[in-house]
């Protein structure tokens, strides 16, 4: 293209100076002529610009060293601003992000870094977008990458998460064998009050056994267990020898 014809494309604006004055509007998209000599142009892409901030040595509130990186999205909104208020904005930008990184990070602990992403995101995101305003930049999404620790710490980490593991299991352990004598008792007080179950319960367990394991099993057991069993509602009591006796002497 020439010095004084430039073909702008549909993501790209032109910023103009005239006599080095700056136009009120930026140029773009399509044909811009300008007058030779008069005019400068300073071509600005609007797409969406990827900007990765550099590994940063952070101390966390509880005292951990970490090395944390993260990436930023932005775009520009006013492209007049981001030429004439700003130096450079892509080394601005990046220099911001780093600064908020350091100090975001420092005002949370260890555990907050690795298990609340999103909050922490969110909060560089205001603090930069903030920062980048007045040069006509938005910036969209900010996301820490990688969070790096010593190994010492790692294995510290794994030890405690090993530690935790067991406490739970002995808790859900412990849980289960109040809720198994709970139940117990409820039936030990269901059994009080209903003899009968008790001899059903043993009736069923017979049944089991003889289903799971075919052989021949001979259980003692008391005839007054059966004796509810055999005694039919409505039906005289045999006679016992002591009283058959008696009617004997009395005939």
């Amino acid at each position: 293209m020439l010095g004084f014809i430039w073909v702008l494309r549909e993501y790209e604006r032109g910023v103009v100076f005239r006599l080095g004055r700056l136009s009120p509007q930026p140029k773009g998209p399509g044909l811009v002529i300008l007058i030779p000599i008069v005019d400068r142009l300073v071509k600005v892409d609007l797409r969406t610009i990827t900007l990765n901030v550099p590994a940063q040595d952070v101390i966390t509130k509880d005292n951990v060293p970490a090395k944390v990186n993260a990436v930023a999205y932005f775009r520009i909104l006013d492209p007049n601003a981001a030429v004439v208020q700003i130096e450079d904005f892509m080394v601005a930008a990046s220099q911001i992000a780093q600064t908020a990184l350091r100090s975001v990070l420092g005002q949370h602990v260890l555990d907050e870094l690795l298990s609340e992403r999103e909050k922490i995101n969110t909060i560089l995101q205001a603090i930069i977008d903030e920062s980048t305003a007045p040069w006509g930049i938005k910036v969209s999404i900010v996301e820490v990458k990688d969070v790096e620790i010593p190994s010492d710490m790692q294995r510290a980490m794994a030890r405690q998460a090993e530690a935790e593991r067991e406490r739970r299991a002995k808790v859900i352990n412990a849980e289960g064998e109040y809720q198994a004598a709970e139940r117990l008792k409820d039936a030990a007080i269901t059994i009080a009050h209903h003899p009968i179950a008790l001899q059903l319960r043993y009736l069923q367990t017979l049944l089991q056994i003889g289903t799971t394991n075919p052989s021949t099993i001979v259980f003692p057991a008391p005839i007054k267990l059966f004796q509810p069993f055999l005694t039919q509602p409505g039906l005289p009591k045999k006679p016992t020898t002591g009283d058959a006796n008696r009617d004997g002497t009395e005939a």
